[in-house]
C-alpha cells in the first residue's frame, strides 16, 4: 500500500514535470513567433516608404542632379526604380489651421516604388505638379479631410528663405506656394505625423532650388543581394556620398526589436530552468523509491551503468514529451492566429496581432530544452545513484 501511494506520488510529479516543460516550451514558441511577426510587419509598413538603398551626401543637404552619375546607376541590372528626392520643413496652412511637416518632392517613379495608390484613405493620387498628398496625421491636424464633396483643397505652403538678411516685412522672409491636396495617405505614424508629398518640381520651384536634390533613391528587384548593390552604387556615386539600405536607415529601430525578441526568449528559457527542477524532484523520488528494484537488476547482472542510464532514460523521456507536445501547442496556437485572428488590435495598423512561425525558432526551442533537459536528468543520475548504486 505503501508503495502504490509513493508510486502514485512520483507519477505526480512526473506529469508535473511534463506540464511545466509543455508550458514553458509552448510559451517560448508563440513569444518568437509573435516577435516574428511584429518584425514582418513593421519591415513592411517601412518598406511602404523608405526605398531599398538611399543615397545622400555625406557633408552638406542638397546637391546638383546634373553633377549625379544617374546614367551609370540605371545601367545596373538590380535597379527597377529610381527616384529623386527634394526634401525640406515646411509650415502647412489650411484654412485657420497650420502645421509643420516634411514636403518631399518625389519623382512619379516614387508612387509605383510605394504602392502609394494603395496606402491612400481619402481622395486620390493626382500627379499634377500642384497637388500633394498629406499622411493622416497632417490631415488631422489641419482638420482636413477629404470627400467627393469637394475638389479644391486649397493649403499654403511656406518654407523660409535661405541666406537672406530680415527685412521690414516678415513676409519677404518666406517663399510661399499654394498646392491642391488631392489625397491622405497612412502607413505608421512615424510618418503619417511627418510627411506631405509633392511633385518634384513644385517643391525645386518652392525653394528655389533649380536642379537641386537631397537624396537619390532606389528600389531593387525581389532577388537582389541589397549588400552587393549597396557595394556597387557606392563604388558608381562615390566617397562624397553615402549609401545606406533601409535596414540602415531605421537601425535603432530593428536593433531594439532583435534585442527585445532574445531577451524575452532568455527570461521563458530561465522559467524553463526553473520548470526543469520538477524532473529533478520526480528522478531523486524514482531512485530512492527503486531501491528494490536496482538491487534485483544488479543480482541478474546489470551494471552501475546500465542502471544509470535507465534513470537517464526516464528524465529524458518526461523532458522530450514535453518538449514535444509544448511545441505542438506552440504551433497549433500561431496557426490559429494567422488563420482566425483571435488575438484582435483595437485601433491597430492590422486586425489581428501578428505571427509568423519560423523553423530556426523550433530549433532554437529545441536546443534550449534538450541542454536543460541533460543537466537535469544528469544531475540526480550522477549524485544520487552514487549512495544507492
Amino acid at each position: 500500500m505503501v508503495s502504490k501511494k509513493s508510486h502514485n506520488v512520483i507519477n505526480i510529479i512526473s506529469w508535473i514535470s511534463v506540464l511545466g516543460i509543455t508550458i514553458a516550451t509552448a510559451a517560448l514558441i508563440i513569444v518568437l513567433s509573435a516577435f516574428n511577426g511584429l518584425q514582418a510587419l513593421v519591415e513592411d509598413l517601412y518598406a511602404s516608404f523608405d526605398p531599398d538603398l538611399k543615397i545622400t551626401l555625406v557633408e552638406g543637404k542638397t546637391f546638383d542632379a546634373t553633377d549625379f552619375p544617374k546614367d551609370k546607376l540605371l545601367e545596373l541590372s538590380d535597379i527597377l526604380y529610381y527616384n529623386a528626392a527634394l526634401e525640406e520643413v515646411a509650415l502647412i496652412k489650411y484654412g485657420d489651421k497650420q502645421t509643420v511637416a516634411n514636403i518631399k518632392g518625389v519623382e512619379p517613379s516614387f508612387y509605383k516604388m510605394t504602392g502609394m495608390d494603395t496606402l491612400l484613405i481619402e481622395g486620390s493620387l493626382r500627379l499634377e505638379a500642384n497637388n500633394i498628398i498629406l499622411g493622416w496625421g497632417v490631415a488631422d491636424q489641419l482638420a482636413l479631410y477629404i470627400s467627393d464633396e469637394m475638389l479644391d483643397y486649397q493649403t499654403s505652403i511656406i518654407v523660409p528663405k535661405r541666406g537672406t538678411k530680415k527685412g521690414l516685412s516678415p513676409e519677404s522672409e518666406f517663399h510661399r506656394k499654394m498646392a491642391n491636396a488631392s489625397g491622405v495617405f497612412s502607413v505608421n505614424p512615424d510618418f503619417d505625423t511627418k510627411y506631405v508629398m509633392a511633385d518634384l518640381g513644385f517643391v525645386q520651384k518652392l525653394l528655389k532650388h533649380k536642379n537641386r536634390l537631397s537624396s537619390v533613391e532606389l528600389g531593387l528587384k525581389k532577388d537582389s543581394d541589397w549588400q552587393d548593390v549597396k557595394v556597387k552604387v557606392q563604388a558608381i556615386v562615390g566617397d562624397k556620398y553615402v549609401v545606406k539600405t533601409r535596414d540602415e536607415l531605421n537601425e535603432l529601430m530593428f536593433k531594439t526589436n532583435k534585442t527585445e525578441k532574445w531577451i524575452t526568449s532568455l527570461i521563458l528559457a530561465f522559467i524553463l530552468v526553473i520548470a526543469s527542477f520538477n524532473i529533478i524532484g520526480s528522478l531523486t523520488m524514482l531512485i530512492i523509491d527503486k531501491d528494490k528494484d536496482i538491487w534485483i537488476l544488479k543480482t541478474m547482472g546489470a551494471n552501475n551503468s546500465v542502471i544509470r542510464k535507465i534513470f537517464f532514460a526516464e528524465g529524458m523521456l518526461i523532458n522530450l514529451l514535453g518538449a514535444f507536445i509544448g511545441m505542438s501547442l506552440g504551433a497549433i496556437v500561431c496557426w490559429l492566429q494567422i488563420q482566425f485572428g483571435l488575438l484582435k488590435l483595437e485601433g491597430g495598423v492590422v486586425e489581428a496581432y501578428p505571427v509568423a512561425l519560423k523553423s530556426i525558432d523550433f530549433i532554437y526551442t529545441a536546443t534550449i530544452v534538450v541542454i536543460i533537459g541533460l543537466l537535469a536528468s544528469w544531475y540526480p543520475v550522477k549524485v544520487l545513484t552514487k549512495k544507492h548504486l
